[in-house]
């Protein structure tokens, strides 16, 4: 007896987001190589320099886990790229301050997370460049905007997809 698979109404999104999620991550990996931090670290900085933020704020816009915000932060001190200090508003909170150096990273940083990106982005006609991003946004401040709590905790695995 041969069974046919069902026929699918969409493409496989979970899959093709997955693919697209990884292949970007390492390319800005590669490209923040030079830079001597990772786009993990830089996402750190990025974010402390915006306001006053303890570790705990920045794990959530960052998304990281506790434990590797620890990890991360951890390392940009011992980098002189950053520094705990104790908050201005609660003295029992410590914020995260980004020095000198720090903001310097911060700056080549970004010049090369949007380099990445124009790269990705300008392999799309000009006309679905705006759409997709548009879109893409839309799903993640939306329905993509936050985890759904199941039996099975579901890991970040990075696979290729050889």
């Amino acid at each position: 007896m041969t069974t046919s698979r069902p026929a699918r109404q969409f493409r496989d999104i979970s899959g093709l987001l997955d693919h697209a999620s990884h292949v970007l991550a390492t390319r800005m990996a590669a490209a923040f190589t030079g830079l001597g931090i990772t786009p993990r670290a830089y996402s750190v900085l990025f974010h402390a320099m915006e306001a006053e933020r303890t570790q705990i704020q920045l794990a959530e816009l960052a998304d990281l886990d506790k434990t590797t915000m620890v990890v991360t932060v951890d390392e940009l001190e011992r980098a002189g790229l950053a520094e705990r200090r104790p908050s201005a508003t609660d003295r029992r909170a410590r914020i995260v301050s980004v020095t000198e150096a720090g903001e310097r990273a911060v700056e080549r940083g970004t010049e090369i997370a949007d380099r990445v990106h124009r790269e990705v982005l300008e392999s799309l006609p000009d006309a679905e460049r705006a759409a997709f991003v548009t879109a893409l946004s839309r799903l993640v401040e939306g329905p993509l905007a936050e985890p759904v709590e199941g039996e099975r905790t579901i890991r970040r695995a990075r696979r290729s997809r050889s």
